[in-house]
């Protein structure tokens, strides 16, 4: 049953002191307002990683030759690994094995070349592919097509180039049916891509030239030289095994003792991905903790408040007790007292805090890939929770307070001056 008096009491005690009521509320409005949005934009961290690797398969694995470090069937350690074409085939038969594709890159892995179109050269990198690489790093295709396997039987003198490329060397105009010049060696350009990541990863996607892998291997004098594998597991097969299974095989065709890990370089997204998970969590759980400590740092003035506010008080509630009021009504009001006001405050600060969430999810969403974070975001069931806690912080903060005024004798309250 609501009582009109018990709040009009309630907003009077605590007009009282209109300064001191209004710099607690801030206390616990700054409170859940940091709460809120350490929680919001804990996601927004996690978003940013997302956007970096964008269009980037979660289950791939790379694998390339590195030295071995033992001896092994009368060999001596630091002996030079490298894959042949022939060890295509029997990978590509391997159980759990999605996609397959071989790579090379002029440089090794992240280097530049020089790529020239008439007059006007870049440095970019320059792979060659196979079509089951784009199953790998997913392509935005903006004009054109990508390799296929005419390509790759045919040797063509073909390439599919970055958007940044194109922009370099053709300058707005139509880079389809251009041609590219590489190493004394001229390809027509038949794709245009871009890039779902963003940041440094989708840069450097954007700065590739890709050609047929067999064209690379006879235009650039590579024999059949393969750089390193890339590959993706089926569903439902763990990125891990299939690393094993193909590490197993590729030892056992280049006569690598069992036990030489240093023998063969491997990446595993699978694993990288879920360690970046655990990482995420973590970060959220420390955001949240600091973000529940911010808003106790309210509740925790809102309490001290109470305290001096029952010690002013204390020849009222004397007179109260002497006229019959029981120790659980005096309890009642003062818990009552102090969960208004942080219910009040807190509340104010939930809507301001989800309200900045919102904002910030809006802008995100409107600038795109042009910001590197993903959205903030704040579930309903969060703003429930958050409620909740309102209403427990709230009474949490006038217990003790209130405690103290149950336990205020009325004789010695009518003598405290």
């Amino acid at each position: 049953m609501i009582d009109p008096d018990f709040y009009q009491e309630i907003a009077q005690s605590l007009g009282r002191h209109k300064l001191r009521t209004a710099l607690t509320a801030l206390g616990v409005f700054l409170g859940i307002f940091i709460f809120v949005l350490m929680v919001g934009f804990g996601p927004a961290l996690e978003g940013a990683m997302n956007k970096r690797m964008a269009g980037f398969a979660t289950n791939a694995v790379f694998m390339w030759g590195q030295r071995t470090s033992m001896p092994y069937a009368g060999m001596q350690p630091n002996r030079p690994i490298g894959f042949k074409n022939d060890d295509i085939e029997p990978i590509s038969r391997i159980e759990g094995l999605e996609h397959l594709a071989p790579r090379n890159q002029l440089g090794g892995f992240r280097a530049g070349a020089v790529v020239k179109r008439g007059n006007k050269t870049g440095s970019f990198q320059v792979s060659g592919d196979y079509p089951a690489f784009q199953y790998i790093q997913t392509p935005v295709m903006r004009a054109g097509r990508y390799i296929n396997d005419a390509d790759i039987e045919g040797r063509r003198k073909v390439a599919v180039v970055g958007e940044e490329v194109a922009k370099q060397l053709f300058e707005g105009q139509n880079a389809i049916g251009g041609a590219l010049e590489v190493n004394g060696i001229h390809f027509e350009v038949v794709g245009v891509f871009g890039s779902k990541a963003t940041g440094q990863q989708g840069d450097n996607q954007v700065r590739q030239v890709i050609v047929p892998f067999t064209t690379f291997q006879q235009a650039f004098h590579f024999g059949d030289h393969v750089s390193w594998f890339a590959m993706t597991a089926k569903p439902g097969t763990n990125g891990a095994d299939l690393e094993k299974r193909v590490r197993q095989l590729l030892a056992e065709r280049h006569r690598i003792h069992p036990e030489d890990e240093m023998a063969i370089g491997g990446w595993n997204a699978a694993e990288r991905f879920a360690k970046t998970e655990k990482l995420f969590w973590a970060v959220g759980l420390v955001l949240g903790f600091a973000g529940l400590m911010s808003l106790l740092a309210g509740a925790i003035g809102v309490s001290n408040i109470m305290l001096i506010t029952v010690r002013e008080r204390t020849k009222e509630i004397g007179v109260r007790k002497a006229l019959g009021a029981t120790p659980a009504s005096v309890v009642m009001m003062v818990v009552a007292e102090a969960t208004f006001l942080t219910m009040v405050a807190g509340y104010i600060g939930l809507v301001a805090g989800v309200g900045m969430i919102e904002a910030g999810a809006w802008a995100v969403d409107k600038a795109g890939d042009k910001v590197p974070i993903g959205a903030p975001f704040v579930s309903v069931e969060f703003a429930a929770a958050a409620t909740v806690i309102l209403i427990v912080v709230g009474a949490f903060a006038g217990l003790i307070p209130a405690l103290r005024a149950a336990a205020i004798q009325p004789i010695e309250a009518l003598r405290d001056e």
